[in-house]
C-alpha cells in the first residue's frame, strides 16, 4: 500500500463534521484509532506510545482551547528533537551519550543462600 491509499483512507470532511456538530462521536472515534495504532504497535513502543498520549491527553485538557493545545503539543514535541537531551542532540553526539551511559554506576547483584534441606 502506498502512501497515497494510506492518506485517501482518512476523511477529512467527514472527522470535521463529526467535531462541529457531533463532538461526543468524533472524541470516541478518536480515541478508538489511536487505541488501534497502539495495540498494533510493536509490545516495545507501547509503553512509550501510552505514556506519550497521555502527555497529550494532558496538555488538551489544560488547554484553554483546541488551537492553545495545538501549539503547547507542538512546542513539546519540537522540544522533543531541539533540546537539550532532545533528537538532534543525540544524533550529533552518539560518543557522549555513550560515554555517559558507560559511566552509570551499575547494579549490585546480590547472591542469597538456599537454605539447607534437613535430609
Amino acid at each position: 500500500m502506498n502512501e497515497e491509499e494510506k492518506t485517501s483512507d482518512f476523511d477529512f470532511d467527514l472527522w470535521s463534521r463529526l467535531a462541529q456538530e457531533e463532538p461526543e462521536k468524533f472524541e470516541s472515534m478518536r480515541q478508538q484509532l489511536i487505541d488501534d495504532l497502539i495495540a498494533q504497535a510493536p509490545a516495545h513502543f507501547k509503553p512509550r506510545m501510552i505514556g506519550l498520549q497521555w502527555q497529550v491527553d494532558q496538555v488538551r485538557k489544560q488547554a484553554s482551547n483546541p488551537m492553545a493545545a495545538c501549539l503547547q503539543i507542538s512546542q513539546k514535541m519540537w522540544n522533543n528533537v531541539l533540546g537539550e537531551n532532545g533528537l538532534l542532540n543525540a544524533l550529533q553526539e552518539p560518543k557522549k551519550i555513550i560515554r555517559t551511559l558507560e559511566k552509570a554506576p551499575a547494579g549490585k547483584i546480590l547472591s542469597f543462600e538456599r537454605p539447607k534441606s534437613g535430609k
